[in-house]
């Protein structure tokens, strides 16, 4: 049995009960196998994917926090730091009911290479909690970031572990939880990104994870001698990322025709209004049937359904597994060049085997959602020197690290004779780095 084969089977056997973080690791390691085998001897005696696999640590504990009424509400936190190999770990908290310690450990597996794809030096971590801020007050929530914070500030700090924001953790919630870390810890430093503009937050940072998404995307048509002018693109989520991927494909000459939330989803054939977008989203937090009932070129469709839309290009920007086999199908005879994710792991493995197989280009979500935790890390760099660049130098950096992302995963296919394939160039890329590092660094 090959190595890989016999730390899959380890993992598996270890981890039977969540699949999100299976699915994540057998993806890895299989588009591996070439690296691997080729240092299968040393990798093995040095146990290096067993160690890669295992979170360095994780922490589950419990928030209880107060509501409006006056009722004790309890919910479970997580925190997994999986790598430092490259630098202190960073991943952003999610606050979902869907929530589990099996997602945090494949969103912190996932940003381990994710992280290292953006040749910035930080390990990959995630957290969050089942709580879900949707319906509740301002109060609510800040009494439950508060509670949270409480608990996550023994084990957090600028040069330790760096949270950011993910599904459910905007800048409310970010700024309720620095001041609550502040408070206790009675420390002024960059603990957290995607902080406010008035209290060490970057420029750019709102906007990053789209608009990164959108700058991959444009060098891969360029690669393949395309331009996103006049391209038709379909977008799934309604969240920060697929706000501002919408806003960037628009101002490159694109035009996006859906996007959708946890109810339904848009058609507008006119194009998505992005200030109404924002206006219901942002602002309201409510549901996209506005956005229909104030733009009279909109469709409202309940459940979900984007991807029956014919498009040049489709972005998945909502969440995990939400692009299955039956929509890849649909994307490919409806003629769809490309796919490139804006959300973690939003594509199954047999969607995504699927698209590349009938010569569909796909970026998986480790190189073309990286602008985020990148920006997030030029967050930190800012914080360090007491500075604050401004829009155009952060803008202009996102772009250039993106662009160079999607360079490096294309040579890494080539380099070990998978060219075109972004899933297995991603993987080795960001892979080569954090072993080089842990081996470096000796048994820890």
């Amino acid at each position: 049995m090959s190595y890989v084969d016999e730390v899959l089977a380890k993992v598996k056997e270890k981890n039977a009960s969540e699949p999100e973080f299976l699915q994540a690791v057998e993806e890895v390691l299989n588009s591996l196998r070439p690296v691997i085998d080729a240092n299968e001897e040393k990798y093995r005696r040095e146990a290096l994917l067993e160690r890669i696999c295992e979170p360095e640590r994780q922490f589950k504990f419990r928030v209880p926090w107060v509501d409006d009424k006056g009722q004790v509400q309890v919910n479970t936190g997580y925190r997994v730091q999986f790598n430092s190999a490259i630098g202190p770990y960073k991943g952003g908290l999610r606050l979902h009911p869907s929530v589990n310690i099996g997602i945090i450990k494949f969103l912190g597996f996932e940003q381990i290479f994710k992280n290292s794809l953006t040749g910035l030096p930080i390990g990959g971590g995630k957290g969050g909690s089942d709580f879900d801020p949707k319906g509740k007050s301002d109060r609510e929530v800040m009494a439950f970031c508060q509670s949270f914070m409480t608990e996550l500030c023994k084990y957090i700090g600028a040069d330790t572990d760096v949270p950011a924001g993910d599904i459910g953790t905007g800048a409310r919630e970010i700024g309720y939880m620095f001041g609550q870390y502040k408070r206790i810890r009675g420390l002024y430093e960059g603990v957290l990104t995607g902080k406010g503009l008035t209290y060490g937050g970057s420029l750019a940072r709102t906007e990053a994870t789209g608009y990164g998404l959108l700058y991959l995307t444009q060098e891969l048509m360029k690669d393949h001698g395309e331009s996103m002018e006049g391209k038709t693109v379909v977008v799934s989520g309604a969240g920060n990322v697929a706000i501002y991927a919408i806003q960037k494909a628009h101002q490159m000459g694109a035009k996006v025709v859906t996007c959708s939330d946890s109810t339904g989803w848009i058609y507008d054939p006119e194009g998505i209004d992005v200030d109404l977008l924002k206006e219901v989203k942002e602002v309201k937090r409510a549901r996209l049937t506005e956005y229909a009932a104030a733009r009279p070129s909109a469709e409202y469709h309940e459940g979900r359904g984007v991807w029956q839309i014919k498009c040049d290009i489709a972005l998945p920007c909502a969440t995990q597994n939400e692009l299955l086999i039956d929509d890849a199908k649909q994307l490919v005879a409806n003629g769809c060049k490309a796919v490139c994710e804006g959300a973690n792991m939003p594509t199954t493995i047999d969607a995504t085997e699927y698209l590349q197989e009938n010569g569909v280009w796909f970026v998986g979500g480790k190189a073309a959602n990286a602008g985020g935790v990148a920006t997030s890390a030029l967050e930190m760099s800012q914080n360090s020197e007491r500075l604050s660049w401004t829009f155009e130098e952060v803008d202009a950096k996102l772009q250039t690290i993106m662009v160079n992302i999607y360079h490096n995963i294309s040579n890494a296919a080539k380099r070990y004779g998978f060219e075109g394939n972004y899933v297995v160039g991603a993987n080795i890329a960001g892979f080569e780095k954090v072993a080089e590092a842990m081996e470096a660094q000796g048994v820890c």
